[in-house]
């Protein structure tokens, strides 16, 4: 897998891995940590070459995946909600965490 691409990966397995451990050990703080642990593992690891306004955006939309997937598993059912938004915010992701552009 193409490093530029393994961020966007951990950022939306986070929000899956998350329910996933919410799910199995009936803990939904256990659930949080898993997600809350991604997120910081993908800003430590793009913080010295992604712009910070870039970075605050994907948290920004990480929290909103996750505020989202409650609200869409009336209709999609759980997994299906965590799956979509997990989809949305490892997009997001690859969109915004690349280096700045610079002017030559």
């Amino acid at each position: 897998m193409p490093s530029r691409f393994i961020t966007p990966v951990i950022a939306g397995l986070s929000l899956l891995l998350g329910f996933t451990a919410a799910q199995v050990s009936g803990l939904r703080w256990a659930g949080a940590v898993v997600v809350i642990a991604g997120a910081a593992w993908c800003v430590w690891r793009e913080r010295r070459r992604t712009p910070w306004w870039r970075l605050a955006i994907v948290v920004v939309v990480g929290a909103l995946c996750f505020a989202g997937a409650h609200v869409l598993s009336d209709g999609l059912g759980p997994w299906g909600a965590v799956a979509a938004a997990s989809v949305v915010l490892a997009g997001v992701t690859a969109a915004l965490v690349k280096p700045a552009q610079t002017t030559p």
